[in-house]
């Protein structure tokens, strides 16, 4: 398992959506240059603390917005049942599938897989969030062991201003 640390540039990833596009962060950096990004991992659609967790997310999407914060959601779990979850919580934000666990293995989000101390629900991820920015590099990082103790999209959104904040009063080099 890789571990990220603090200004470290995260892994390019591509991915496919629940609508069977591609997902491409560095597409996403490209398309988007001024903006920040969160990558949210969670459990699985069966997970009812993740959907909330998420709709709470989407009801924040304003917020985001305003910020330049671009929100997109990754989960180890098929296609179908995940378009079928964000589409009965009308998740605003993509969706992203990682049955393999490629993205999840390289972001070091922890995971359940064979043999794990739980296997609730088959093998899955727990939550993770990423805060990255305009240049691609990582600016908070907070991952699970297990489903609660999440950051709240006010939490979230905070952290990203008082990040972006502290880093335009720093002296110039």
């Amino acid at each position: 398992m890789y571990d990220l640390q603090l200004g470290d540039q995260v892994p390019n990833f591509k991915l496919p959506t629940i609508s069977k596009e591609t997902y491409s962060f560095e597409e996403q950096k490209n398309n988007h240059i001024t903006a920040w990004h969160l990558i949210v991992f969670f459990r699985g659609s069966w997970c009812p603390y993740c959907i909330k967790t998420l709709k709470d997310i989407g009801n924040h999407m304003e917020t985001f917005r305003k910020m330049d914060i671009r929100v997109a959601a990754i989960a180890a779990e098929n296609q179908k049942t995940l378009k079928q979850m964000a589409e009965h919580e009308s998740l605003s934000f993509p969706v992203l599938v990682d049955e393999f666990f490629t993205v999840l293995d390289a972001f070091g989000v922890f995971t359940h897989k064979t043999g794990a101390p739980y296997e609730d629900h088959g093998a899955h991820g727990e939550p993770a969030y990423f805060l990255i920015n305009e240049e691609g590099k990582l600016m908070y990082q907070q991952k699970q062991t297990g489903p609660f103790g999440r950051p709240s999209p006010l939490d979230l959104s905070a952290t990203a201003q008082l990040i972006k904040k502290h880093l335009k009063n720093l002296p110039e080099e």
